[in-house]
């Protein structure tokens, strides 16, 4: 048995009252992973407050300590890292175990990979079966090596850093933040620029951070949608105040229960606002959800608002494929949302969702079926038939995906008959305190 293996923890929704309330969804899951990887790679103590304790985190917390860093916690979300700068990595005697944290693994592999360290890469069953090819590729070019790895270029795998690395300029070949910032933590290490291309724009949480700690980085617009973004090597990144703003990903599953349930008004506050992570609200709101922004702020380099959530009569609506990058995480819950809406939704461009924690995708639109809903997939797209209503009644499976577990207990606060998942204990690993947050609104969940 592999020593990620638990006991399934089946988990389920009834259909609830209207839910009340005013709730802070947990920080950010992509800053709190960059906080305590570029705090290992500054010079002095880095400050975090609002990180994500979740297990993939935790876990990222782990292997900065296995490669040098001095991480401590200090209070709830509060934690000290005491970097070894830019070219300072301790080879780890242990192997960096990441558990579910596929962007936790995947990052660490470029700041390991602009490093003349070697160090092994593992996780659960889930992150076994995450190609990471798209992520090692730049790597070689860089002068790193795959010393050891699992079929298909998967973990468990051993990487040796470059012993001199190389500033490349390298053209992604989807549009993803975790090959952009893989190369960008890898060419800290390198001498002179390493350029990374899009020609469509990722979250870009790594090149504000970078530039927080120091870092030279310039940014410019490539193509339509596109951007060209140049990173200065060497530079001497120094310890920093990070205040973790909440995390728009966990933040979804309260807002769309508020829009599905009737008679529903939540507050969620301090959401992080980044015009390249809300395109689930853009979404929302063209299907005529009910979201009034206020508060507007900014907590650590991002900007973030308050919202007031009332539910809503929602219309299906076209997806194009190009918002696909600002909301990839985001799928999920708004295939939910779609089975409430009136008419047909249609989301086109969701390849990328076939190589998640599970096979999105599929994983989607299987648990919509189980709850009577009508969907289908048309190449990359997914289609929903939106009636107003779902009768729910089915048991959805999770494949380890936490996303997927929280989607299809939203499901169930709307759903005629309530709706169950075959696990939930894998929601730990980027939301623990789900359950706890939705029953303080009213919802009947456990």
């Amino acid at each position: 048995m592999s020593a990620h293996a638990s006991i399934p923890r089946p988990a389920a929704a009834r259909r609830s009252g209207p839910l009340r309330g005013r709730v802070r969804a947990p920080g950010d899951k992509s800053m709190s992973h960059r906080a305590m990887m570029i705090g290992l790679l500054a010079v002095g103590e880095t400050h975090v407050t609002g990180l994500l304790e979740g297990e993939d985190v935790l876990a990222t917390a782990k292997a900065a300590r296995a490669l040098g860093a001095h991480v401590e916690r200090v209070g709830e979300g509060e934690w000290r890292i005491r970097g070894v700068g830019v070219g300072g990595l301790a080879e780890p005697d242990e192997i960096l175990d990441f558990g579910n944290a596929g962007t936790g693994a995947r990052l660490m592999m470029g700041v390991v990979g602009g490093h003349p360290i070697t160090a092994r890469f593992d996780g659960d069953a889930s992150l076994r079966k995450r190609p990471m090819r798209r992520i090692l590729d730049p790597l070689i070019e860089m002068g790193a090596s795959v010393v050891e790895e699992a079929a298909g270029g998967r973990c468990p795998l051993t990487l040796a850093g470059a012993r001199e690395t190389i500033p490349i300029v390298y053209e992604t070949p989807v549009a993803s933040a975790q090959i952009k910032s893989a190369v960008l933590l890898a060419g800290l290490n390198a001498p002179g620029a390493t350029t990374v291309i899009e020609r469509e724009a990722s979250r870009d949480h790594t090149e504000r951070m970078l530039r927080h700690f120091g870092a030279t980085i310039d940014v410019e617009p490539f193509g339509a949608h596109g951007r060209r973004v140049t990173l200065i090597g060497h530079p001497e990144l120094e310890g920093s105040r990070v205040v973790v703003p909440a995390d728009p990903s966990s933040a979804a599953f309260p807002l769309v229960a508020a829009l599905l349930v009737p008679g529903s008004d939540v507050v969620v506050e301090g959401m992080m606002m980044n015009p390249l992570r809300i395109g689930l609200i853009d979404t929302l709101l063209e299907m005529g959800a009910d979201i009034e922004f206020l508060d507007r702020g900014q907590a650590g380099g991002e900007d973030i608002a308050t919202l007031r959530v009332r539910a809503s009569r929602l219309t299906g609506v076209d997806v194009p494929a190009a918002r696909a990058p600002s909301m990839i995480d985001e799928y999920p819950i708004l295939a939910v949302a779609a089975a409430f809406a009136h008419g047909e939704t249609r989301m086109r461009g969701l390849s990328e969702l076939r190589v998640k924690e599970s096979d999105r995708l599929a994983a989607v639109a299987d648990g919509l079926a189980a709850a009577g809903v009508v969907a289908r997939i048309e190449g990359d797209d997914l289609i929903v038939d939106g009636r107003g209503a779902a009768r729910g009644g089915g048991i959805a499976a999770t494949h380890l995906d936490h996303r997927i577990a929280m989607a299809f207990l939203v499901l169930g606060l709307a759903a005629e008959a309530g709706m169950g998942v075959d696990d939930s204990a894998m929601i730990a690993t980027s939301f623990p305190a789900f359950m706890p947050l939705m029953s303080s609104l009213g919802a009947e969940v456990g």
